[in-house]
């Protein structure tokens, strides 16, 4: 199909490492429940993502560190999501051009401060374009970077090809990202697709660590279950 080779063409071109279609039937219950039918009315997901230097997030275990934060929230955080709203945009536009409707969900964004979540779930989308599994840690896993890639998607009713689809978990018995975590945030569960995310993630104690850290520090920063993960390590992190 032509549009998807040329919106494929432009992400590529633009400088996104993954990308992929995701058709979002399967998930379409728990996106109404979190984003309401403004979000869900949309088939299918156009999922992009860009991976993280490795430098950068094998200085984490020096989190508290307020250079080493600074560095992190710079470079992986507020840069790496602004150049992926930077090609959602045009992405969106040239679906819209060829006479679809399409939607950009910011890189980063929470709506909703009480369940401390978005108005979609990015990683959710990438895992059913085939591009990863979600991971005891709730975040994406992909195999050629782990967990350290941001993503953002555009939602769309343009009838592309969903070539890939929901990739098995393959984390195993690993409970790195677990055990590390010093808000003591995950339980261990692994990732069943419709479950709430309070099975395996208490999002609040996350919050409330990062409230801390902001307060003594100036600055929130943590990511130790980005950085210990061996799926991105064994790609390129230190060891």
């Amino acid at each position: 199909m032509r549009l998807e080779s040329s919106l494929r063409t432009l992400a590529e071109t633009m400088g996104v490492d993954f990308y992929g279609v995701a058709d979002l039937a399967l998930a379409h219950d728990a996106i109404l429940e979190q984003g309401g039918q403004a979000v869900a009315e949309f088939p299918r997901a156009i999922s992009i993502g860009i991976g993280l230097l490795h430098p950068i997030v094998d200085q984490l275990p020096q989190h508290e560190d307020r250079a080493v934060a600074m560095l992190y929230r710079h470079h992986a955080y507020n840069l790496v999501n602004q150049r992926l709203d930077h090609i959602a945009s045009p992405l969106a536009s040239l679906v819209q051009r060829a006479g679809y409707r399409a939607l950009p969900v910011p890189a980063s964004q929470m709506v909703d401060s009480e369940r401390l979540c978005g108005a979609f779930s990015h990683k959710m989308a990438a895992h059913l374009a085939g591009l990863g599994w979600i991971g005891r840690s709730c975040m994406l896993i992909t195999p050629q970077a782990g967990p350290r890639v941001r993503w953002a998607t555009v939602l769309t009713d343009a009838p592309l090809e969903a070539a890939g689809g929901p990739m098995e978990q393959r984390c195993g018995t690993c409970r790195e990202c677990v055990d590390i975590c010093p808000a003591q945030a995950y339980t261990g569960e692994p990732y069943r697709l419709g479950e709430p995310r309070k099975v395996r993630f208490a999002a609040h104690k996350c919050s409330q660590y990062f409230d801390k850290m902001e307060e003594i520090k100036g600055v929130s920063v943590c990511g130790l279950c980005l950085y210990v993960c061996p799926n991105g390590r064994n790609q390129g992190g230190n060891d």
